[in-house]
């Protein structure tokens, strides 16, 4: 499994990202790639400690979803979201864009980080798993919009 930890891996989601433009037009799923670049800020946001978005300790989302997040196994496509991450506003590309890729940069500068805090509604993840999920996630929206 991939892990946006991995400076290799980081590079190449990077340049991925840098492929996106307003035009981009997506191939399953409802928001606008400005929406889904907003969206990708949710979970990066939680593990900067930035946001918790309200989550708290869900027993059940720990024994069935937690795994989901950083296996090998792609998520499906039109997945539901969270209600908290959902987006329906408009969302300006170049603004969203920027945000997203001032996120997976400040990630990426913590890579020898060793200690992170407990997901508010996961709980604790090592170092790896955190990589992977940040990864998977944001690979799926990536090839959302065909990049």
């Amino acid at each position: 499994m991939k892990s946006l930890f991995d400076a290799e891996t980081y590079s190449e989601t990077r340049n991925r990202l840098d492929k996106l433009s307003e035009n981009s037009e997506r191939q399953w799923g409802k928001m606008t790639v400005g929406q889904m670049m907003h969206h990708c800020q949710g979970p990066f946001n939680i593990m900067l400690e930035k946001d918790d978005y309200g989550m708290r300790p869900n027993l059940l989302a720990k024994l069935f979803f937690k795994k989901m997040l950083y296996n090998d196994t792609p998520f499906r496509k039109n997945l539901p979201t969270a209600k908290f991450l959902k987006e329906s506003e408009a969302r300006d590309f170049n603004i969203e864009k920027e945000k997203l890729t001032t996120l997976l940069d400040e990630f990426e500068s913590q890579r020898k980080r060793k200690e992170w805090k407990a997901h508010p509604g996961f709980g604790y993840f090592t170092k790896q798993q955190w990589g992977q999920m940040q990864y998977k996630h944001l690979d799926h929206h990536l090839k959302q919009f065909g990049v």
